[in-house]
């Protein structure tokens, strides 16, 4: 079981594992053994709460694909395992994250003084662009 907070757990048999060549430099080691981890969860078949399962679908994320599978490759270590770890630590951290709401912005407006010193900034700017302007007289 993979605990993802204290109430929402997920059974082993829900996450599959494809273990695959690293890309990049190592040498003949990482052309041999497949060290990368890849871990792919699909949303739609899983045992999570409807609202994480709605919060994951609409979420921006790129490890998350159009037909509702999560989809995380880690390839950092050259041990197997390790990037395993890497990979199920990624994914935990992913759901957890469809739990933060957002804060809502309270729209303010710019103060009179902030105002009046950006038009000012903006003026001597522009005078000194101006001076660049002038053509030089030959008489």
């Amino acid at each position: 079981m993979i605990n993802i907070t204290n109430s929402v757990t997920i059974e082993d048999k829900e996450i599959e594992w494809q273990f695959v060549r690293s890309s990049g430099a190592g040498g003949q080691h990482i052309n041999k053994v497949s060290t990368a981890a890849q871990l792919i969860f699909d949303i739609n078949q899983s045992s999570l709460p409807d609202f994480y399962k709605q919060k994951l679908l609409t979420k921006a994320d790129h490890r998350i694909t159009q037909s509702g599978k999560i989809i995380i490759k880690c390839q950092q270590s050259r041990s197997q395992d390790f990037n395993r770890q890497q990979a199920l630590e990624q994914f935990i951290l992913l759901v957890k994250s469809a739990t933060i709401v957002a804060k809502k912005r309270i729209a303010t407006k710019a103060t009179k003084g902030s105002q009046k010193r950006r038009i000012e900034t903006k003026k001597q700017r522009g005078a000194t662009k101006a001076l660049r302007q002038g053509k030089p007289k030959f008489d």
